[in-house]
Order: C-alpha cells, then sequence, then structure tokens
C-alpha cells in the first residue's frame, strides 16, 4: 500500500512539473474584462491559451513547438433565429514563428502575483491578414502536420484550413516532407465574392473571422547587473507581454456559414 501510495505521489509531482496554468484578466480592445487561461505543458512542448468572449465566442490558441505549427480554434454561438441551432467551430492552423511566443518551460514558471489585477499588453503588435487557401481533412494526413489536430479540431471537419505555403515553410525549415501535409488537403474553392457583399444565404462567398489575442508573454525580459567581483552580467527579469490580432479570410460553401461576417 505503501508503494502505491508512493508511486501515485511521483505521478502527481510529474504531472505538476509537467502542467502548470496561469489564469490572467485582461482588458480587450472594447473596454471589456475577459478572463484568460493559459496552460504549458513541457512534456508535450506545447502552450495552450483559451478565453471567452462576452458574446460567448469561445477562442483557443495552441502552439505546437515541436512541429511549429499552431492552431486557432473559435467556436462561435449559433444564431437560432437564422436556422442555426449548433454552435460552429472554426479551425485555422499557421505557421509559429519562433520568439512569437515565450516557450513552454518559460511559460510553466510564471506565476501570478496579484490574480485580480487587470493586465494590458506592454505592446500592440497590430493586425495580419491569413488568406487560408487550404481546407484541411483533419482525419487525412493531419498528423503529419500537427498531432494535437485531430483532436483540438474534431468538432470542426469541415472548416479547418491552413496555407499551403506554410506548409512548404516548415517542411523546409524542419527537413520533413511537404507531400504527406499537403495529402490532407481537401478540394479547393475558388476565391470568391465577400460574404457581406451577397445577400443569398445560399452563395459561396469568402468569410472573415478575426482573432486577438490580448494579452500574452512575447518575450523574455532581462537585465544587467554586476557579481561580487564587479563583473557585469544579465539575468532574466521578467517577461514582456504583446497583443496580436489575425484576420482569417477562407472560403466557405454558404454565406449561412459566416453571418458574422456583415
Amino acid at each position: 500500500m505503501a508503494r502505491l501510495v508512493l508511486s501515485l505521489l511521483v505521478l502527481l509531482q510529474i504531472w505538476l512539473i509537467s502542467e502548470s496554468q496561469l489564469v490572467v484578466n485582461v482588458k480587450n480592445g472594447g473596454g471589456e474584462i475577459v478572463h484568460e487561461t493559459i496552460n504549458a505543458n513541457t512534456t508535450e512542448d506545447t502552450i495552450k491559451l483559451e478565453f471567452k468572449k462576452a458574446d460567448g465566442t469561445i477562442v483557443t490558441q495552441l502552439i505546437d513547438f515541436k512541429s511549429e505549427f499552431q492552431i486557432f480554434k473559435v467556436m462561435v454561438l449559433g444564431e437560432e433565429e437564422r436556422g442555426q441551432t449548433q454552435p460552429q467551430v472554426l479551425c485555422f492552423v499557421t505557421r509559429f514563428i519562433k520568439n512569437e511566443f515565450i516557450s513552454s518551460d518559460a511559460m510553466s514558471k510564471l506565476r501570478q502575483k496579484n490574480p485580480s489585477a487587470v493586465r494590458q499588453p506592454e505592446d500592440n503588435k497590430g493586425s495580419e491578414t491569413h488568406f487560408q487557401d487550404m481546407p484541411l481533412d483533419v482525419d487525412t494526413g493531419a498528423r503529419h502536420i500537427t498531432p494535437h489536430l485531430q483532436t483540438s479540431c474534431h468538432d470542426a471537419r469541415d472548416a479547418t484550413y491552413t496555407k499551403e505555403a506554410d506548409l512548404r515553410v516548415v517542411a523546409r525549415q524542419t527537413g520533413r516532407s511537404a507531400t504527406p501535409m499537403l495529402g490532407a488537403r481537401k478540394y479547393i474553392p475558388a476565391k470568391q465574392s465577400r460574404c457581406k457583399d451577397i445577400a443569398n444565404l445560399w452563395l459561396p462567398c469568402t468569410c472573415q473571422t478575426q482573432v486577438c489575442i490580448g494579452w500574452y508573454p512575447c518575450g523574455l525580459k532581462y537585465c544587467r547587473g554586476k557579481d561580487q567581483a564587479g563583473k557585469p552580467f544579465s539575468y532574466r527579469c521578467g517577461i514582456k507581454t504583446c497583443r496580436k490580432c489575425r484576420l482569417f479570410e477562407y472560403a466557405v460553401k454558404f454565406k449561412h456559414y459566416c453571418l458574422w461576417d456583415n
């Protein structure tokens, strides 16, 4: 019995070391307070950031440092008065550029000194537009992109997108073959008119969805000091925080799946 208890304690210790969570109160661009939950998993080398917007939309960002991809998952509540009885789930897969976010190891060491404080970022990174020209089949070949894609986007099988150029860049940088990644490609529809410019709900169009991460640790801060011998040295003394928006453009079969883009 004592051995079993010891084993459980060891497993719990390993779990605590590999998993850590930070909850942060963030003021968004509209002045509303949202609660961001940031989980770092050092074993899988991932970071998961999640928050719920005032309108009920749930946004999840998952960074896979090993594969150099990140997933943005957006769950939008349905508009029942317009025939949407279920939430709509979207997934956008993009290349992760190193040094855009602190490492999972550094993230796991952060602690919230004042949990009730409202945080605002030091640096606004502005907005980027990403045309997601490649719908993905999350059940076929997705593991070649990132093993977390199928789990994260199983509710977005018909609404998961990426950019072909991103797949090729990551393949070149990591020495992986782009062929298995491209094997997850679905039929690529031609670029259509913007959804906001057409009235018929049952025509294809190009939708836009904006994802803004209002606060995240985007870098480490280093300070300079002197040791006992008077020799200068630098040491880590904090984090730099940022805000960044991404505007995703992608083709939908019907405007009915893009009612927010007006």
